[in-house]
């Protein structure tokens, strides 16, 4: 096989504990030019990540980890990012403390499996997967870290009566401590994804026009997105007239644009695996009334006060503070009715959290949005979000 010069260099990087900042520099000039040396890397960067992983199991005393949580498969192994559905898993990792992991699944996907992994530890289960899966589990060892989270009441009773010598704990959050902290291919991924999601949000507001419903804006947004580089969309659009603006979470309907009302569009687009999530309010019409006006405003102080708090080594729960300070000055507090942010990076929501009862600091390579809203039943509301890459001095808008 001809592989690109400067592949092997780039593996070896990992290998050896480099940087990933290095390796990203070291593989940058053939990414874009030859899929097959980037596959070769990118297989390296996964195993590097489960043996960041495994010392992080070695302190909890793990002799494995089922990992279940579809995204945090895919950081590890490059296995399918999406489980078919809620109730139906694509597979799992046994990631063991000795090295010797396993990918398993079911027939469906075999031969996507060993596109990716060593054939040889490729573990295929049949219709009763925690029975199948127990033996396995058995023989790497009795203390076994579990994604309770992402593990069913069903699945977990099934793998405990399946036989006796398995001492199973909760594990949550070993994968996701790591994925805090984006890495710069990660960080090139986030940035097309952002650059697609800015572009959109220009051209949207020209497309709001008396008489277009939700649901039709909802459509041409992700059409947008689909014509313009995105594999899907992050999660499901939100198109918020008038009144519906008050619903941090609406879901588009019939109700149509008319002039002189607030239009709150959230919406998200993936490019290479990654996602994006901005949030803008718009006024349709020649003259904002004074609620929204003075609504708006408050909702982008709130947001300047916040980032420009935003620093390496600062609570997690400060920058909340900071937004709501500037809320609570104006009187308008009450209003405010969910945390400031969260993660973005494989998943639109991950770890960490800018709420008030979050734990630890903000870390250069951190990704989180900044999305303040003010909310108001009789009329709708102001949400204005932009996400933020926390680097070693201070923190830069995607």
């Amino acid at each position: 096989m001809l592989v690109p010069k400067g592949t092997y260099a780039a593996a070896a990087a990992v290998r050896d504990g480099l940087l990933a900042a290095d390796i990203f520099q070291l593989f940058r000039a053939v990414r874009t030019r030859y899929t097959g040396g980037r596959r070769i890397l990118m297989k390296q960067i996964y195993a590097a990540r489960r043996e960041q992983l495994r010392r992080a199991m070695h302190r909890r005393g793990l002799d494995a980890l089922l990992v279940s949580q579809a995204a945090n498969r895919f950081y590890l192994s490059g296995f399918e990012l999406h489980d078919p559905q809620y109730n139906e898993s694509a597979g799992r990792l046994v990631i063991t403390a000795d090295g010797r992991d396993w990918l398993a699944t079911d027939p469906r996907y075999l031969d996507a499996a060993v596109r990716l992994w060593d054939e040889e530890r490729v573990f295929i289960y049949g219709g009763y997967a925690a029975r199948d899966i127990y033996g396995l589990l058995r023989d790497c060892g009795g203390r076994i870290g579990i994604e309770a989270q992402g593990t069913t009441l069903a699945f977990a009773r099934d793998l405990a009566a399946a036989g006796p010598g398995l001492y199973c704990e909760a594990a949550d959050g070993l994968v996701e401590h790591l994925r805090r902290i984006k890495d710069p291919c990660e960080v090139a991924a986030l940035e097309k994804s952002f650059a697609l999601n800015h572009k959109l949000l220009q051209w949207i507001e020209g497309q709001l026009e008396p008489g277009r419903t939700e649901s039709r804006v909802s459509w041409l947004i992700e059409k947008f997105f689909r014509e313009n580089g995105a594999s899907e969309l992050a999660f499901a659009n939100i198109v918020a007239v008038g009144k519906n603006a008050a619903l941090p979470h609406a879901i588009p309907g019939d109700e149509p644009v008319i002039d002189n009302c607030p239009v709150l569009v959230d919406i998200g687009c993936r490019v290479d695996d990654y996602c994006s999530d901005q949030t803008r309010t718009f006024w349709v019409g020649q003259q904002p009334t004074d609620a929204f006006r003075r609504t708006y405003d408050l909702v982008r102080q709130a947001q300047t006060a916040a980032i420009e708090s935003m620093r390496p080594g600062q609570p997690l729960r400060d920058a909340y503070g900071h937004a709501r300070a500037v809320f609570e000055k104006a009187g308008t507090a009450d209003a405010f009715t969910h945390g400031l942010g969260h993660g973005v990076g494989l998943e639109t929501h991950e770890a960490p959290s800018l709420s008030p009862r979050a734990e630890g600091v903000l870390e250069p390579g951190m990704v989180v949005t900044v999305e303040p809203g003010l909310y108001y039943r009789q009329w709708g509301g102001v949400r204005w979000e932009y996400t933020v890459l926390v680097e070693e001095d201070g923190v830069r808008i995607l």
